[in-house]
């Protein structure tokens, strides 16, 4: 298999799950507001992070597993976190109403979605370690990174722009419960994968 092919299918094996990082980019999608500056920021962290562990940083910080192991129970204690915050907004519905709120103003929009970004261990993880891993392991990482790349691209990009389609599920509370619901049982699912 080409390694740019090779490195599309791991992207998007990665990139395409639930989780709060991709929550934030379909709740902004849905909201309409600050989603291309939402995209970027996302489509640039991945591209950032696979380079540097295409790079070799992933291999760097395999061989001391103290930072590991700190970056898995930091990441499973993040994801925990990210589970209770989910439940506390499933418990209060009318908070969850996008048309209740005002707009979102971009300085906390991107400071929220630098957090999810960066604060989250498991990040680190799948781009750095695992997708720089694979890059190594090819004899044209750079084509491996730039196909795993290209995923975080048209994966943010559609996502993003693509859940204003979903604007007339999520314009009741309810829907955003079952997707709160769902993030939550994913991130606490996570965190103990990542302990276990």
């Amino acid at each position: 298999m080409p390694s740019a092919l090779a490195g599309l299918l791991a992207g998007l094996s990665l990139i395409v799950a639930i989780g709060a990082q991709n929550a934030f980019v379909l709740r902004q999608g849905v909201r309409r507001e600050h989603v291309g500056a939402v995209v970027a920021v996302c489509v640039a962290a991945d591209l950032l992070l696979i380079g540097a562990g295409t790079a070799g940083l992933g291999a760097l910080v395999h061989r001391h597993p103290a930072a590991l192991t700190a970056a898995r129970y930091g990441g499973a204690a993040f994801l925990a976190t990210l589970a209770v915050l989910a439940i506390l907004r499933v418990r209060r519905p009318e908070r969850l109403d996008p048309a209740a709120s005002g707009p979102a103003r971009l300085a906390p929009v991107l400071g929220t979605c630098l957090a999810l970004t960066f604060l989250n261990p498991h990040v680190y993880l799948d781009t750095v370690v695992l997708l720089g891993s694979l890059a190594g392991q090819r004899t044209q990482p750079w084509a491996f990174a730039a196909g795993a790349g290209t995923a975080s691209v048209l994966w943010f990009t559609a996502l993003g722009f693509g859940a204003g389609l979903l604007r007339p599920v999520f314009a009741r509370p309810r829907a955003w419960q079952v997707l709160d619901v769902a993030v939550a049982a994913v991130m606490a699912t996570l965190a103990v994968v990542l302990v276990v």
